[in-house]
């Protein structure tokens, strides 16, 4: 609902109407009541017509009489609206009421005026009063001085008077005004909608105008002063909607003087014939056109001149309003008068305000810049008069590439575009060697932009060029391809980013897709030969040319979803589904006869045939040539001649995954792939039995160089194959499994071997662990199965003790993923068919798992330097990184999946904020899942890690030493606190919180026997670490714990002003700090302020100076007389950790201090009389 302008008249002295004509001295009030807004007139019918409001309200009742006797034609229903109404009943019904306001203007063009002013202030959302008053000269020397704008604090009313002459106009508004949402800035489809309505009513104003009233020189005199005035204003709301109003009227006086203009031209061409036809005429005709053009250029200059007065008046002021949004409209019409008014507009004097908006920190007013600059760079007649302002912000917009609001960026760069398409010699070669390096953008958006500039300079004039290709001869079409693709490779060679071909064919698929989809272009390219046509591509060359094939063919099939890479389409329409399909379909068809030639051709290159043994991963299934037996033979073929001579690992595993890809369907050539497949690791699994066999006698791994490598190579290929494939029918586990139990002191295998014999028992377990369905048959098998995994375990906790790190690590890896893998099959695994058998690892083998974890992923500067890795490059530090962050993985895996006990987390969590920029997200999701399990058990695990470290430190304390891995007390309060803040929710977590101090008291004081050498326990300083936790208790929660813990120092002799009984002073105030609303440390100030001192003490006749002897104890235990023991307080004496089903009443405020039991306020204590 848009807010109106409530009722109200001026009333004039009776002396000033004697004195002055009717008309001059007219008092009016505009109001609107905000229930008359557009609701009532949106539900009337159809067939109404709905005529203006062609008065004021003083004289809305003379004048409907009128108005509906003159046009109601007697039938008709007549209903007046006012102007603000009529934004709710569309363009149509604007223009009717528009043309009967025109009418009523033109009878009595004050009280019109009037309903025009209230329509803008009504659309400022402004809920005041609007009073007006001629003004009786334009020249009063003191008129200005009354234009104020003023806080009257006792009415709570603001005021503001100005100038719309010859009106003086006076707005009264509460003060709220601007913390009301007008109705340009209301959410949603409410305010778009009203900007749209708005503007189209201030260009149907004009429209209708134009040929009548708008020369008159008093509409729009006091129109633009109103807007000038209002626009001015410190009230938001009528500074942002005025100024909107200003520069669509500056924009429909536009459109008007190009009308104008266009009658000019005519005109003069008309008397231009008119002057050849009718040489011996009179000159009568003449003349009358001359008049005519003499009259509409008067027209025009007039209109210029309305123009001037609102740009300078308006424009000037607010292009750099405090207001984004007013920045925005005016930067958006700027551009919008120099593109349809160029005569006028579109001169330096103008483009620099552009320029300097283009430096605003609001990205929605730099974007308004650069979509106007879009639109005058792509006339070519705008052209010549840019050419300052591209020279002298030339450098801007290349740095606005870089903004960082992508859409900014994006529109910046086709800006770019357009300027290097109209002008060779805008941009130097510098800049666009700046500019196309952002093909490689992480902007999809921004990088195809890029990669539109790339195409169209330096691809698209590359070779010869004609309409059709038909008219080249085919030799030609290849030295143009060629030519396009050299300058490619070139600019690829030249950006020196050699890893990111897939980037540069992802920006490049928009505008060259077809040169890029030519796969027989880049084929034949590929497969001629040097010495038949000229001097063909250097090594170097063919494979950058090889990765754009694959790329090429990886965007054809999947589509153009890169890591690392957003903005991105993520669903494709119909459309482009089908042309995905095709693509896939001729790359099948072509590719299943050229592969094997490419891979003969370039066999010797590793890294050529390892891009290459992709591409069958995106053949299509269901193309008919897909199941050519005869093509798919000579493609296995040949990837078997690249296995003998490759043992890479990314020749491996491309083409593991191919093999896999080749046979994973039902088909003819499916079923050809699996036997090619077989007869290769069938011939492998010989040549290593045989190599084995002579390299293992007895108990020792004995082999020369040549063989271990020729072992080493066989290992490799069986590894990389048995990751994609189920390779369990050639029992490599039997085969494999002696070559860990030779000793290395005693001959074992090399490191190297031992590597790839790890991976391949890993592989082995795991697919007969996730096939246990279909291969269980029998228990026999079932406790074969077992007897394999405990063997696995045994040997790979053999090898965490290896020599070589890398050794040490696979194994753990291997046994981490493995018994995670046995975990998951338990869980899922059918009942009432056989399945894995339980296998529980050994306590020494956990053990061993969480020492290696802490000795090897949470290592410090100091070990790093010892492991050499500090001093290494940046990017081994992140590798040595990532490989950690596996291993820690790996073991939080265990827990998660219940292989290893909760509490053995606690080795991890010690490290959450020592290591937290490294691991803290693995740990923090670590914690997340042992919560989900068992919240009881995951607190209890936090409670053992504060203890550790707390009981580390005390012994580091008590031997001398500074330890570099022992944390100090500060670090593991803080980490305390941190775990405080993860449990999030009182009332979820309120049994662990309570669980957890109720641990912590009797860590504390359980086992304590005070003694004259031990006055203290020697763990109190616990207590403080436990007071982190204090926050999360709930009211009724923290009288139970502060009662545990009076049970526990009951039987002590306290003095809680000696220093070493402090931490549980703290902790105390803790307890019971937040009742009162303050925090530990302001409690045991207050605590210590009020301690009365010994000999006060004894004189009342205490044993001990402490406040919590024995016999004060027995006093803090009797009950109210008047209170009769509830069910709840019973349970509470029984358990004093019982929660409550209800909370218990409010309790009394805590009176005096909080150390001495005689002044404790407690609901079920009273203070006794000793």
């Amino acid at each position: 609902m848009i807010p109106e302008t409530t009722a109200s008249a001026a009333t004039r002295a009776s002396k000033q109407r004697k004195n002055s004509h009717d008309e001059a001295n007219s008092s009016a009030a505009v109001n609107q009541s905000e229930d008359e807004s557009g609701n009532e007139n949106r539900q009337k019918s159809a067939r109404r017509r709905k005529r203006a409001h062609t008065g004021s309200e003083n004289v809305k009742r003379k004048r409907a009489k009128a108005s509906g006797s003159s046009r109601a034609g007697g039938s008709e229903h007549v209903e007046a609206v006012t102007l603000f109404q009529v934004l709710t009943m569309g363009r149509g019904a604007m223009q009717t009421v528009i043309d009967d306001w025109i009418e009523a203007y033109q009878k009595d063009r004050d009280t019109s005026l009037l309903d025009l002013i209230s329509f803008f202030i009504q659309c400022s959302g402004c809920k005041g009063v609007v009073t007006a008053e001629m003004c009786q000269s334009g020249e009063d020397s003191e008129l200005r001085s009354k234009m104020v704008e003023e806080l009257d604090e006792v009415s709570g009313l603001q005021y503001k008077k100005f100038l719309a002459f010859p009106w003086i106009l006076t707005v009264t508004w509460p003060l709220d005004t601007d913390n009301v949402d007008y109705p340009l800035i209301q959410s949603g489809p409410e305010g778009r909608w009203f900007f749209s309505e708005f503007c189209d009513f201030m260009s149907v104003l004009v429209s209708q105008c134009q040929h009548s009233i708008i020369f008159d020189s008093y509409l729009m005199n006091t129109l633009i002063s109103l807007l000038t005035e209002l626009s001015d204003s410190l009230v938001r709301a009528f500074r942002h909607t005025c100024t909107l109003a200003a520069v669509k009227l500056l924009s429909s006086l536009v459109a008007v003087a190009l009308s104008l203009s266009v009658g000019i031209e005519n005109s003069q061409k008309l008397y231009e014939v008119q002057k050849r036809k009718t040489r011996q005429r009179s000159n009568v005709q003449h003349e009358r056109i001359e008049k005519k053009v003499t009259e509409l250029q008067g027209k025009r200059a007039e209109i210029e001149s309305m123009m001037d007065i609102l740009f300078k008046g308006v424009f000037l002021k607010r292009y750099r309003d405090v207001l984004p949004e007013i920045r925005s409209i005016c930067m958006e019409e700027l551009g919008l008068w120099m593109k349809l008014y160029s005569s006028a507009f579109l001169n330096d004097s103008y483009l620099k305000y552009m320029g300097w908006m283009m430096h605003d920190k609001i990205p929605d007013v730099r974007l308004k810049c650069i979509l106007g600059l879009q639109g005058l760079y792509v006339d070519p007649q705008l052209l010549p008069k840019l050419d300052l302002f591209t020279s002298r912000f030339k450098d801007r917009l290349i740095s606005m590439t870089l903004d960082k609001d992508n859409e900014v960026a994006v529109q910046t760069m086709k800006l770019l575009l357009l300027i290097s398409r109209t002008s060779d010699d805008a941009l130097s070669p510098e800049d666009y060697q700046q500019l196309l390096q952002l093909v490689y953008s992480s902007q999809r958006p921004l990088a195809a932009a890029a990669g539109e500039l790339l195409f169209s300079r330096l691809l698209n004039t590359a070779g010869p060029t004609s309409n059709t290709e038909d008219e080249i001869h085919k030799v030609e079409v290849h030295k143009q391809h060629t030519s396009r693709l050299k300058a490619l490779l070139q600019f690829y060679q030249e950006s020196e980013l050699h890893k990111h071909v897939v980037y540069l064919v992802d920006s490049l698929w928009d505008v060259g897709a077809a040169l890029l989809k030519d796969w027989p272009t880049l084929t034949s390219i590929l497969l001629q030969d040097p010495s038949s046509q000229g001097p063909g591509l250097t090594c170097a060359q063919q494979t950058v040319l090889v990765e754009i094939l694959v790329a090429s063919v990886r965007q054809a099939a999947e589509g153009p979803s890169l890591a690392g890479r957003s903005g991105a389409k993520k669903v494709m329409n119909a459309k482009e589904r089908k042309i995905q399909n095709d693509d896939c379909t001729k790359l099948t068809d072509h590719f299943l006869v050229v592969l094997p030639k490419l891979l003969s051709k370039f066999s010797e290159s590793s890294d050529c045939v390892a891009s290459l043994m992709k591409i069958p991963q995106f053949f299509l299934p269901e193309c008919p040539d897909s199941d050519n037996t005869q093509a798919v033979s000579a493609l296995t073929a040949e990837m078997e001649t690249v296995l003998e001579h490759h043992a890479g690992p990314s020749v491996l595993e491309a083409a593991a995954r191919t093999s896999l890809s080749l046979s994973g369907g039902g088909t003819a050539s499916s079923a050809t792939a699996r036997d090619a497949r077989d007869s290769v690791v069938q011939s492998w699994v010989d040549q290593l039995t045989a190599l084995l066999g002579d390299a293992l006698k007895g108990d020792s791994f004995s082999a020369d160089e040549e063989k271990t490598g020729d072992i080493l190579a066989k290992l490799k290929k069986l590894r990389a194959f048995h990751n994609c494939h189920n390779l369990l029918r050639w029992n490599l586990f039997e085969l494999l499994s002696p070559l860990l139990s030779v000793e290395s002191s005693e001959g074992g295998a090399p490191p190297e071997v031992l590597l790839e014999v790890l991976q391949c028992l890993s592989s082995c377990m795991i697919w007969s662990l996730s096939t246990s369905t279909d291969t269980l048959t029998s228990r026999e098998k079932a406790v074969a199965q077992r007897l394999q995994l405990r063997l696995f375990c045994e040997r790979g906790h053999h090898c965490l003790s290896h020599s070589d790190p890398r050794v040490q690590q696979q194994a753990f890896l291997g046994v981490c993923d493995v018994l995670t893998a046995h975990s998951f099959q338990l869980q899922v695994w059918d009942p009432s068919c056989f399945g894995p058998l339980l296998y529980t690892p050994s306590p020494k083998l956990q053990r061993a798992l969480s020492t290696f974890v802490c000795m090897h992923v949470f290592t410090g500067p100091d070990c790093e330097s010892q492991s050499g890795v500090s001093g290494n490059s940046e990017e081994e530090r992140l590798e040595e990184l990532h490989k950690r962050r596996n291993m820690l993985a790996a073991f939080c895996k265990l827990i998660v999946h219940r292989v290893l006990e909760m509490s053995m987390a606690a080795e991890v969590f010690i490290y959450y904020m020592k290591y937290y920029n490294e691991f803290g997200d693995i740990i923090k999701e670590t914690m997340c899942r042992t919560r989900q399990m068992d919240k009881i058990e995951s607190a209890r695990t936090l409670v053992l890690c504060l203890q550790q470290l707390l009981v580390r430190l005390k012994r580091e304390q008590e031997s001398g030493g500074a330890h570099p891995g022992v944390q100090t007390f500060t670090s593991i309060r803080e980490l305390a606190r941190r775990f405080a803040l993860s449990l999030g929710d009182q009332f979820k977590f309120r049994e662990c919180v309570v669980m957890i101090h109720r641990n912590g008291i009797e860590f504390v004081f359980s086992e304590f026997i005070q003694t004259a050498e031990t006055p203290t326990p020697p763990y109190l300083s616990y207590l403080p670490i436990l007071s982190e936790f204090s926050s999360k208790l709930l009211k009724p929660d923290k009288k139970t714990v502060f009662s545990y813990l009076q049970k526990h120092t009951a039987e002590k002799v306290i003095d809680l002003r000696e220093e070493s009984w402090q931490p549980l002073l703290y902790y105390r105030a803790s307890l019971l700090a937040a009742a009162e609303g303050e925090d530990a440390a302001s409690y045991v100030s207050s605590d210590r302020k009020y301690l009365p001192s010994r000999s006060k003490l004894k004189l009342e006749g205490c044993k001990s100076p402490c406040p919590l002897s024995p016999s004060d104890s027995k006093v803090a235990k009797v009950r109210k007389s008047s209170f009769s023991p509830s069910h709840q307080e019973k349970t509470a004496d029984t358990d004093p950790f019982s929660i409550p089903v209800e909370p218990p009443a409010k309790r009394s405020n805590i009176q005096g201090t909080v150390l001495s039991i005689l002044n404790e306020a407690d609901d079920h204590t009273v203070e006794v009389e000793l």
